[in-house]
């Protein structure tokens, strides 16, 4: 077993956090689950520790003490509008919700934002009004459209 990485980031689950990991490692390529601490409770184990897209994670699952919120997220760079399609639809399978400007919440209470590339340089561009035009699309939007993006960018 590799050295573990000194920061990772910790979601607290109520019960059966190894389902979350497992269908968590199948979205992202260079992800994996690392390491399983059942303490007596192969099917729901206390600890999951994993890979997401290089990134270390760690599952707990501690009770009904904590809850999920917004205010911790995953958010995925994606590279094009398939891959945001695909996550997007995969994360709200089984349950999932979708909310504004790229944020949902999966099956199991978990915020995410997919986040196209693009939209961090359009709505970052020096371009003031066109990033204020991109940025006004991005706020009527549940699943961000790159194209739709792109075009308001671009229009004058």
């Amino acid at each position: 077993m590799t050295e573990p990485r000194k920061v990772r980031t910790c979601l607290w689950f109520t019960r059966r956090g190894i389902d979350a990991a497992r269908f968590y490692v199948s979205l992202l390529p260079d992800s994996r689950i690392d390491a399983v601490f059942d303490h007596g409770n192969p099917d729901d184990p206390l600890v999951v520790e994993f890979t997401l897209a290089g990134a270390p994670m760690m599952l707990l699952t501690g009770g009904e003490m904590f809850k999920h919120s917004p205010a911790a997220s995953i958010s995925v760079l994606t590279k094009d509008q398939t891959e945001t399609d695909r996550l997007w639809s995969a994360l709200l399978a089984d349950g999932g919700k979708e909310s504004m400007c790229g944020w949902l919440t999966d099956r199991f209470g978990v915020s995410w934002q997919i986040v196209p590339d693009v939209l961090p340089r359009l709505l970052n561009d020096p371009d003031a009004e066109a990033a204020s035009r991109a940025r006004n699309a991005m706020m009527r939007m549940n699943k961000i459209d790159i194209a739709a993006l792109e075009t308001a960018f671009q229009s004058a």
